[in-house]
């Protein structure tokens, strides 16, 4: 499954600071938008990575994907 999600990105002063809709705590600051782009990207990915294992620890040994 190929899944999208919607960055929200923009300038603040020097810093480009960014976050992903869908995910809480998804968010990041660099100092050039492609940056902050690729760090929002592994963010992402950490985060989904984390919360499966997090669901897969809680439901157990017996489940279905």
């Amino acid at each position: 499954m190929n899944e999208t999600y919607t960055a929200v990105i923009k300038q603040s002063g020097r810093w480009w600071i960014g976050w992903v809709e869908e995910i809480p705590g998804v968010n990041c600051q660099e100092l050039s938008r492609d940056e902050l782009i690729q760090s929002l990207k592994i963010a992402l990915t950490e985060a989904l990575e984390f919360n499966r294992r997090e669901a897969i620890k809680a439901v157990g040994d017996s489940f279905e994907e």
